[in-house]
């Protein structure tokens, strides 16, 4: 089948002729089981909602199918790979560090001189970042406003401020990280 019209074989039977060969392409892929069914879930969603989006019709179903799955599979991989990052040991090291930076109790010595060496190394690994995401993370981590207070001052959409932080906080992380230990063994 290489070009899908109306006059075409059905939806149901466009699927079912694809799905075995495509399930498998999957399967060789991508590890895990379930991720493979959910992959295939999604490129029949796409070609669902192309075929009943656009006016053109799809030209090589098979190719565009596997081009999709391709797709699906690679988006799907890098989105597991950034979901990881923070599952390390340092998972806390910003929430740690901000309670030493913010406590409210009285300070030691010995807080004092980790306030200022934390500060020291914070202000260093944000100047290190790009100035947007700089931005984004000092208005809402440190000022304390909202993504929607932020968006509304700026006119940056709220998604695009949520972006800047978090890749803002996983450059700090991995920046923090060796302060972190140190002061874990200190």
């Amino acid at each position: 089948m290489n070009k899908l019209t109306e006059k075409d074989n059905s939806l149901e039977e466009l699927i079912a002729e694809h799905q075995p060969r495509l399930k498998a392409f999957i399967r060789k892929r991508v590890s895990n089981k379930e991720d493979a069914e959910d992959i295939l879930q999604d490129v029949f969603y796409q070609l669902v909602k192309t075929i009943e989006s656009t006016f053109n019709p799809i030209e090589q179903v098979t190719a565009w199918l596997y081009r999709v799955a391709r797709n699906t599979i690679i988006n799907k991989s890098k989105k597991m790979q950034e979901e990881e990052l923070p599952t390390l040991a340092y998972d806390n090291i910003l929430n740690d560090f901000s309670e030493v930076l913010f406590s409210d109790a009285a300070p030691t010595p010995e807080t004092e001189y980790m306030r200022s060496l934390v500060w020291q190394e914070l202000e260093t690994a944000l100047v290190e970042l790009p100035p947007e995401q700089r931005e984004a993370f000092e208005l809402m981590e440190l000022e304390g406003l909202s993504a929607k207070e932020v968006s509304n001052a700026t006119g940056i959409p709220v998604n695009t401020l949520l972006s800047r932080k978090h890749y803002a906080v996983i450059h700090l992380r991995k920046r923090l990280k060796g302060l972190y230990s140190d002061l874990l063994n200190y």
